[in-house]
């Protein structure tokens, strides 16, 4: 059977730089950085105090008190960014056969902050086991596709997908390939991620993975730059409302870009290190292309993982050049965590709309921050440094690396 074609036909964004669509895209358009002293809980004794949070998100806009009472953060934000992404495609829910539409959902963590106020409220108690009865369901990761397809009845194939900062990303070729292959005919993709928390922050800093520039928030996250000290802990989520072609077409939708391939890898080095030549780096990409049957010298523009790392970054980079050859000099690369910072398992599907956006408007955000040149970084690269760049993006890339070595890479086209 040849497989069916896959198109997006709705988004939805709630992130550190805007909590609709629409924001989210001026948000990089303008270079604003979302990092910012924490609001969630007292961080002064934290080796990093600031991370790029949501502004002025209130679940009560969206759900009630006592629905919001029962889901952790990211299951709020899922919520949210889907109904976002729903109200996008113009879907009629009740014309449509709902044991077709399946909710594929990516979060690398899940309800850290429910897991660490239940076990804070035993150990300050008298040690009397009261704990509240929404902890599980709150907790697992998995919850937030069975809430989204609680709420719109979609009865098709659910589930999380967890890889950690590629999990989202890892959704988005399931969903591919559910659809591809006749499973379903829409799924609702993405992720969400809240662990702007105690132990999140806390947890990564005794990883040594945060940066620390208390001092000046707003530069921390500083991709590709010689001074970059670590990444920028984000929260949010990313919804995308991905169809199969026909039945896109055939109810009239407005189809953003086709979804074109995906490609999965492991470095099989380290639990936290890139490996060094960017190995599975390189592979993801390459297997990303074949998948798509896309040649490199047809995309345009990637946006990198680029979390400010000493060591990812340069690691990246040099895949990008191993497997685009001198081509690599003519695309425009980017790091849109220069603004959002890292949103973790949240982080493939904002990043995704990121890349999705720039094929709509021929337009590639910049990467922000950058002050000083990296001798081990090729200065030929155009990291698209302070400013937007005006270019026809036909062809898209989006690169997601997660702790374990779990490399998830997608690519996205111009509908044709």
């Amino acid at each position: 059977m040849k497989p069916r074609r896959v198109v997006i036909t709705g988004l939805g964004a709630l992130t550190p730089i805007g909590n609709t669509l629409p924001e989210f895209w001026e948000g990089l358009l303008s270079g604003t950085s979302g990092a910012a002293p924490i609001s969630h809980f007292d961080a002064s004794k934290f080796k990093t105090q600031f991370a790029c949070e949501l502004k002025n998100f209130d679940p009560l806009n969206h759900m009630d008190r006592k629905e919001a009472r029962k889901f952790d953060r990211f299951a709020q934000y899922a919520l949210v960014s889907s109904q976002e992404a729903l109200e996008d495609s113009g879907l009629d829910l009740e014309k449509q056969d709902k044991d077709r539409i399946g909710v594929i959902w990516g979060a690398g963590i899940g309800g850290l902050e429910t897991f660490q106020n239940e076990v804070l409220n035993y150990a300050n108690g008298d040690g009397s086991p009261r704990f509240n009865p929404f902890f599980i369901p709150k907790m697992i990761a998995d919850i937030a596709p069975g809430l989204i397809s609680i709420k719109h009845g979609l009865r098709g194939p659910n589930f999380t997908t967890v890889s950690a900062c590629a999990s989202s990303a890892n959704a988005l070729i399931d969903a591919l390939n559910y659809i591809r292959m006749g499973y379903a005919d829409i799924i609702v993709s993405g992720g969400s991620e809240a662990a702007v928390t105690i132990a999140g922050i806390g947890g990564f800093n005794a990883m040594h993975a945060l940066s620390t520039r208390n001092d000046d928030p707003k530069t921390a996250s500083r991709p590709f730059d010689k001074n970059r000290d670590g990444f920028v802990l984000g929260e949010g989520a990313g919804a995308l409302i991905v169809e199969e072609y026909e039945h896109a077409k055939a109810r009239g939708a407005k189809i953003y870009a086709e979804l074109a391939g995906g490609g999965l890898s492991a470095d099989a080095h380290h639990m936290t290190a890139p490996h060094p030549e960017g190995h599975g780096a390189k592979k993801v990409m390459m297997n990303c292309l074949k998948d798509a049957n896309i040649k490199p010298e047809e995309v345009d523009a990637i946006n990198m993982h680029g979390t400010s790392t000493p060591l990812g970054d340069v690691a990246e980079t040099n895949a990008v050049i191993s497997v685009f050859g001198d081509y690599a000099y003519d695309m425009n690369i980017n790091s849109t965590k220069s603004m959002t910072g890292h949103l973790l398992g949240a982080a493939g599907a904002v990043e995704a709309i990121a890349s999705i956006m720039a094929i709509q408007n021929d337009l590639v955000p910049p990467t922000i921050n950058h002050e000083t040149h990296d001798d081990q970084l090729d200065s030929k690269i155009n990291f698209t440094f302070g400013k937007p760049q005006k270019r026809k993006v036909d062809v898209a890339m989006s690169n997601t690396f997660g702790f374990g070595g779990h490399n998830a890479c997608v690519i996205f086209k111009k509908i044709s």
